[in-house]
């Protein structure tokens, strides 16, 4: 646990307040959420199940908050995939024609990205030493 920065451990409840944030409303009112962003809805389903798969990842950060250096590690290799991914997902729709204001999704996803990589990096960099 010495190498898991205290900064990280904050990022970790910070995705989880964010994933809750954006979840919860996805699961219960997607028509609602979407269309802040402009973003029609073909299938609440879809929605409802990314609203799901927020309150996964985010309640993961949560519970692992005090975890160790290896969990920490599984974990951000994780979510660099699942962010990486989504980016593709949104840069798709965007190109496709979607709302632009999908880059405000993309942009948080981005933030979460650079977070998770440098962090990663660090993780590497403590435990070399």
């Amino acid at each position: 646990m010495k190498n898991v920065p205290t900064t990280l451990r904050t990022w970790f409840v910070i995705h989880f307040v964010v994933d809750i944030l954006f979840g919860i409303p996805l699961i219960f009112a997607p028509e609602w959420v979407l269309s802040l962003f402009g973003i029609s809805i073909i299938s609440t389903l879809t929605a409802r199940l990314v609203g799901a798969a927020l309150i996964a990842i985010g309640g993961m950060s949560f519970s692992a908050r005090d975890e160790s250096e290896d969990v920490y590690r599984i974990l951000l290799d994780f979510k660099v995939f699942w962010s990486v991914g989504a980016m593709v997902a949104i840069l798709l729709y965007i190109f496709e024609g979607g709302n632009p204001s999908a880059w405000v999704i993309f942009a948080m996803f981005l933030i979460f990205n650079v977070v998770w990589t440098c962090y990663r990096i660090k993780l590497n960099q403590l435990s070399q030493n």
